[in-house]
């Protein structure tokens, strides 16, 4: 009997300490949260209800006139060239993506796996030494270089070769996201590379992988989380970037970014320009969403089954 009492007074006790636990948390949680969803909701959500509530808004005599219609809906969705500047918004941010994570690895996993912890430290400050420019100097910067009269056409000539059309076509364009996301997409992969256990590669060599083997079966698995989401981020940036197709792609034809800077300045129409930015975030909100999927799904599955 008395053993019994003493186990209701343990487990009450368990009890209570585990609500004050649970109570101190969600605390916790309310007093550094909060701020994070104060500023989100007021800089991020409120602004995007706000560009969606003005999708159906009309624009008479250059004023903005709070009605609601479906006509700025209806103008974008059956224009071809909005489909065309869609479509080569998502070839260009696909083809930086691409490059960027393929480029981005192998100066990755050097640093992360074949460098001492100092040198790894100086090389991520080295990666992140083009973030204390602006991006516009670096752009035009590119734009010096790859003109037909620039260096590396001149240097090109010595060999007798070009000149090659370099800049106002998708190529400058690419470049100029590649200028965007390298960096961040070297960091993504460094960190995610310089986690993986090092016992996992003794124990690929010691069961008979090449170096390659082991690169595909065990770092590219282990780092898998990085890759994407790198590789996710790079798309975002180069999808909504006006930068680089205006300076190195020419503005012609143009990306959604530049369709929306043409729709204001060509008679104010912000109704129209935001029917255009609402299908850039659905496109990357699906992207990401997909991302997320891909990175922790999986783990999630594997939780919940343990």
């Amino acid at each position: 009997m008395a053993k019994t009492k003493l186990d209701r007074a343990g487990g009450g006790a368990l009890e209570t300490g585990r609500a004050s636990g649970s109570a101190s948390r969600r605390a916790f949680i309310g007093v550094f949260g909060g701020p994070l969803v104060f500023w989100q909701g007021l800089f991020f959500v409120a602004p995007l209800i706000f560009m969606f509530v003005m999708t159906f808004w009309a624009v008479r005599n250059y004023q903005l006139s709070a009605d609601f219609t479906l006509a700025n809906w209806q103008a974008i969705l059956a224009a071809d060239y909005a489909w065309d500047a869609y479509l080569r918004s998502a070839l260009g941010a696909g083809l930086a993506a691409g490059i960027a994570t393929v480029v981005a690895f192998p100066c990755a996993y050097y640093l992360g796996l074949k460098t001492t912890p100092r040198v790894r430290i100086l090389g991520a400050c080295l990666i992140m030494a083009p973030f204390f420019t602006s991006f516009l100097v670096r752009t035009y910067t590119w734009r010096t270089m790859l003109g037909d009269e620039g260096v590396l056409n001149a240097m090109l000539g010595w060999l007798g070769l070009g000149p090659f059309q370099m800049i106002n076509n998708l190529f400058g364009s690419v470049v100029g996201y590649l200028t965007l996301v390298m960096p961040l997409v070297l960091l993504l992969q460094l960190f995610s590379i310089s986690g993986i256990d090092r016992r996992l590669i003794e124990a690929a060599h010691n069961l008979g992988c090449n170096p390659f083997q082991t690169v595909f079966r065990v770092i590219i698995p282990g780092a898998r989380n990085g890759i994407v989401l790198a590789a996710t981020f790079a798309f975002v940036l180069s999808f909504g970037d006006l930068i680089s197709p205006q300076v190195l792609g020419g503005s012609n034809p143009p990306t959604l970014s530049i369709l929306i800077v043409d729709q204001v300045r060509g008679g104010l129409q912000w109704p129209r320009a935001s029917v255009i930015a609402v299908m850039m975030v659905v496109t990357l909100g699906v992207l990401v969403s997909l991302a997320m999927a891909f990175v922790y799904g999986g783990s999630t599955k594997r939780a919940k089954r343990a």
